[in-house]
Order: C-alpha cells, then sequence, then structure tokens
C-alpha cells in the first residue's frame, strides 16, 4: 500500500485489488489512496485499463478480490439505492465529453439538478449560470453542442460535473484531442475548482506535461501493477527504466516497439507460407 498517503486522510481507498477479463489479468493486487482535496493521477500506457480503474471505483464493474472504500463506505457491498446515493456526490467528465446532442448548453448543465433535485427553476437557473461562468461559459448557454468547439465542449461537460457540488470528480482523459490552448485552459481549470471548491479529483491520462503541471499524486500502472508513483518531481527522477520511457516518451525500452516475432531473417528466407 502506498506509504505517502494516509488513510486516514484518504477520500478513496483501493486495497488489494485484483481484476480479470477472461484470462487477461488487467490489475494484479494493486493498492492505492486518494487524498481529500487532491489531484491524484493515474497514468500509463493506453489499454493498461486506467479507465477500468474508474468504473471500478464507481461501482460499475465488480473486482474479482480487494475492496474499494469511498468515504468509508464499501462500494461494491452497498444496496443499490445507497450507491445511487453515493454516485450523486461523484462528478465525472467522460473522455468525450458526452453532451446530450439534443439539448443546448444551459439544459445540459441542468440536466443533473432537474434529475436529482426538486428545486425550483429559479434556482435551477441560479445555479446553472454560477456554474457555467465557472467554467467561463455563461455567454453560450443557448449554443447546441454541434455549435461548440472540442474545448468548449469539454469546459461544458465540467460545469455539468459540479452541479450537483460533489465531493469528487473523475476525470477520463481530459486533455485528449485537445489543442494547445485549449489544454491550457483546461489545466488551469481543473486546479482552480480543485482548490475553489475543496474538490478530490481522480485524473487519468497520458497526457505527461499537463498532468505533471497539476497533479498532486501520480501513480503510474503497466501489466496489472504499480510501477511507479509519488510526487511528479519524485516520478520524474525515478529510477525505473518503465517510467523513464513512459515520462520522455522512448520508442524503445522495456515496452519494446517491435511486437513479439521470429527472426526477421528467418522471416524473410521462410518458403512463403501463409499464417
Amino acid at each position: 500500500m502506498d506509504k505517502s498517503v494516509s488513510p486516514q486522510n484518504s477520500l478513496v481507498s483501493v486495497r488489494h485489488l485484483t481484476f480479470t477479463r477472461g484470462d487477461t489479468k488487467i490489475f494484479d493486487d494493486i493498492s492505492m489512496e486518494f487524498e481529500r482535496g487532491k489531484i491524484t493521477a493515474i497514468m500509463g500506457p493506453s489499454g493498461t485499463g486506467k479507465t477500468t480503474l474508474l468504473k471500478l471505483i464507481g461501482g460499475q464493474l465488480f473486482p474479482n478480490q480487494g475492496i474499494i472504500n469511498i468515504d468509508n463506505k464499501n462500494v461494491h457491498q452497498l444496496r443499490r439505492a445507497d450507491l445511487y446515493s453515493l454516485r450523486k456526490r461523484m462528478g465525472m467528465l467522460f473522455q468525450s465529453g458526452a453532451l446530450l446532442t439534443d439539448m443546448n448548453v444551459y439544459d445540459n448543465v441542468a440536466f443533473p439538478l432537474r434529475e436529482h433535485t426538486h428545486l425550483p427553476e429559479s434556482m435551477i437557473r441560479t445555479l446553472v449560470l454560477m456554474k457555467l461562468q465557472a467554467v467561463g461559459l455563461r455567454g453560450a448557454r443557448n449554443l447546441m453542442p454541434n455549435e461548440l468547439s472540442g474545448g468548449m465542449a469539454r469546459r461544458v461537460a465540467l460545469a455539468r460535473a459540479i452541479a450537483l457540488d460533489p465531493m469528487m470528480i473523475m476525470y477520463d482523459e481530459p486533455f485528449t484531442g485537445q489543442d494547445p490552448i485549449s489544454k491550457g485552459a483546461l489545466v488551469h481549470l481543473i486546479k482552480s475548482l480543485n482548490n475553489t471548491l475543496g474538490l478530490t479529483s481522480i485524473m487519468v491520462s497520458h497526457d505527461v506535461q499537463e498532468t505533471t503541471a497539476i497533479a498532486d499524486y501520480i501513480y503510474v500502472i503497466s501489466g496489472g501493477k504499480i510501477v511507479g508513483q509519488g510526487t511528479p518531481q519524485e516520478i520524474k527522477q525515478s529510477t525505473s527504466e518503465w517510467v523513464q520511457q513512459f515520462m520522455t516518451g522512448a520508442a524503445d525500452g522495456p515496452v519494446h516497439f517491435h511486437y513479439p516475432a521470429k527472426d526477421y531473417v528467418d522471416d524473410l528466407l521462410s518458403s512463403g507460407k501463409r499464417y
């Protein structure tokens, strides 16, 4: 288990988690702590199970072994009603944004308030405008999703994620597909919202520069294991060849460029049999 973050300070604790799909072990007895009020990043190349971990934390998937506690509640032992109640306190920023395409910006942000509260429409209007102001898009409230740039759509999705004033937000690849200006705006926004609202943030990403700029703590995963962990500075100074290859984007290293194959010359000189 991570020794740098005390379980007493954690909002989310992942303990001895094992999860498999078929014969593939996605996670092999991993433990993580996500500290209250901090931004914790989960990094690693595509296909290492980062998004799967968010689904396990949210109770959408069940582990083969291990425990996930959120605010001292065992997620996978909760009754359905209690799990739904807990999810209302968890915001989620999906990789695609996942805006409802037949609703304008205002109604997208108002949607969770209308679904999960009994507030009058006048109060909902105030809250929606507050959330849109926080992400800099109050003036875009009448636009439809197809009228938004990629960066604007991601910011609207973030306004929707904080509509119910959650205690935590999970970000699934928030910087993917964004131009440099949009990335910079999102970095600033995520950090400022976390500090202003006192959120606990869990960020899945493989964008090294943006993530290390705002994360308080980073876990690097590969092959079902945690191969590195620490503050951004500690990760940058890691002696692990795998961590260094990932952080620097080297083409070859522990993760090889070539998929395993028989000897190249032997392959060229073989009979030409089709496989």
